[in-house]
């Protein structure tokens, strides 16, 4: 099973390479649940890890429901850290009745080629779960990060069993928020194919 750490300086993106991590979530902003991460910090964690450095794409905290003058900084975003050498994408994008927002998401994974687009836990502020699944690998992404529409992945254990048999290896599931040594293992049978943490 694959270890994503969620890393906001880059001396936690050393501790998680030094820990048996698989992969980097780089983000900023901690208080607002992740943004976009500095040019400078995306550099310098691709200089001092060899594992995957995931960057994410968000302009903002709040919703992810964003203007066409956002849309347009994130796509520069995205264009600046992969000349950087980011290995993959975060995304989340939905429409205002809270669905995913396909179009949209499909031209960042677009974009994005030949790097991977995971969208993050978006997912679990749409109005139905599954017909979401079923959106996002419409649209492209590589996998799905999600809690099983609980604010913590224990809570969520029944959605995040049903997504699980609904993507059936169609794409990646990977289970975060709250995921913790004491609960990994009980998380890790749920069948996904990656755990989420910040490892604080």
């Amino acid at each position: 099973m694959k270890i994503e750490i969620c890393a906001y300086s880059l001396e936690s993106c050393i501790a998680a390479e030094q820990g048996g991590a698989n992969r980097i979530e780089l983000c900023a902003s901690p208080y607002e649940g992740g943004t976009t991460p500095s040019a400078g910090l995306i550099q310098l964690a691709k200089q001092h890890t060899t594992i995957g450095v995931h960057v994410m794409i968000r302009p903002r905290g709040s919703d992810f429901c964003y203007s066409a003058l956002e849309l347009e900084q994130m796509k520069q975003d995205m264009l600046v850290a992969k000349q950087l050498g980011a290995d993959g994408f975060v995304i989340g994008i939905l429409q205002k009745n809270g669905r995913v927002n396909v179009e949209q998401t499909k031209a960042f994974v677009e974009l994005a080629h030949p790097l991977p687009v995971t969208f993050h836990r978006a997912i679990d502020m749409t109005p139905d779960y599954l017909q979401a699944l079923e959106d996002i690998i419409e649209a492209g992404c590589k996998r799905i990060l999600t809690s099983g529409q609980k604010n913590l992945a224990e809570e969520g254990a029944e959605n995040l069993k049903a997504l699980i048999k609904q993507a059936n290896g169609r794409i990646e599931v990977m289970i975060g928020s709250g995921v913790n040594v004491r609960n990994a293992l009980k998380l890790a049978a749920l069948g996904a194919d990656a755990l989420h943490f910040t490892g604080k």
